[in-house]
């Protein structure tokens, strides 16, 4: 009885050890269960993660794109160069005003105006009682008037197919026995003042006392007509002719880029209307074409 008592025990204690066993892997296996929860968890993470990132970098990317904003640079760049123009503009618009005839260097090329005009001697006012000498000039300024002769700058000789303003000068009393004729306005002016024959002008009226003593033949002189550094001043010069029977009106005969005959206006070697200046637009008098005076030829002998 005692041993069976004892063998009953031992077969328990064997049944007992796997039981043991068992409870004992299963809680092993219960502690190494949580693994893969989490690493499922990571995953889903992961995923939840993954997602996330990409929209938010991709609507940044987006709008990082216009915040730079190139474009007002360039729209303040272009405004820019759009105001650049307009001081180059000014000044060139200023050295030569357009309302006003000019004997400018480019005034009067490639333009074409009205034709030009030529009076025949008798069409003038007391022709035939000016002097001879006077009416040889007169007569050789109005031949030129019909050869088409265009304004051409720094030209003095007609085969060149035109003259300015002096040079018309200097070639008409070269031809006709004054020599010692200067080259430019300003040294034909310096030429009548230097002999005392030159009349200043301050009125700017036609029928100022000014003009009583204004003769066919005098030289006629003016600044302003273009910006030029040159001392004196003196920018323009013609010929007075006289009054024109048909008008009354004082013409004279020379070389211009844009003055008028009949109120149109001539460029080239023609008859012109013998008229004041307006009044100068601008403050610069280097630009506001003013008359200054007249003045005998010197050498031409008393009148």
């Amino acid at each position: 009885m005692k041993w069976l008592l004892i063998l009953v025990i031992l077969f328990g204690a064997v049944e007992a050890a796997p039981s043991a066993q068992e409870s004992l892997g299963t809680k092993i296996k219960k502690t190494f269960e949580p693994d893969p929860t989490p690493s499922s968890s990571r995953k889903h993470r992961k995923k939840k993660t993954t997602p996330t990132p990409t929209p938010t970098a991709s609507p940044k990317s987006k709008k990082a794109s216009p915040t730079p904003s190139p474009s007002p640079r360039s729209k303040s760049k272009r405004k820019k160069t759009s105001q650049t123009p307009t001081p180059g503009e000014s000044p060139s618009a200023t050295e030569t005003p357009s309302s006003t005839p000019a004997e400018s260097p480019d005034a009067g090329r490639g333009k074409k105006g009205w034709p030009n005009v030529s009076l025949s001697p008798d069409a003038i006012e007391g022709y035939n009682e000016d002097p001879p000498k006077v009416r040889q000039i007169l007569d050789a300024g109005l031949a030129l008037t019909k050869q088409n002769l265009g304004y051409a700058y720094g030209s003095a000789d007609p085969a060149n197919g035109g003259m300015d303003c002096s040079g018309f000068i200097y070639y008409l009393l070269k031809q006709n026995g004054f020599p010692d004729v200067p080259r430019d306005s300003s040294g034909q002016y310096v030429w009548v003042r230097k002999a005392g024959n030159l009349y200043a002008v301050l009125s700017r009226k036609e029928d100022s006392f000014e003009f009583d003593d204004l003769k066919p033949g005098d030289l006629l002189f003016w600044r302003g007509t273009y910006n030029i550094d040159r001392d004196p001043p003196i920018t323009h010069t013609m010929i007075y002719l006289g009054r024109e029977k048909r008008t009354n009106k004082r013409v004279m005969v020379g070389s211009s880029d844009g003055r008028t005959y009949d109120g149109k206006q001539r460029w080239g070697v023609s008859v012109f209307d013998f008229k004041m200046p307006p009044p100068p637009k601008s403050g610069d008098a280097k630009i506001s074409p003013v008359f200054v005076g007249y003045g005998r030829i010197p050498g031409l002998g008393a009148q």
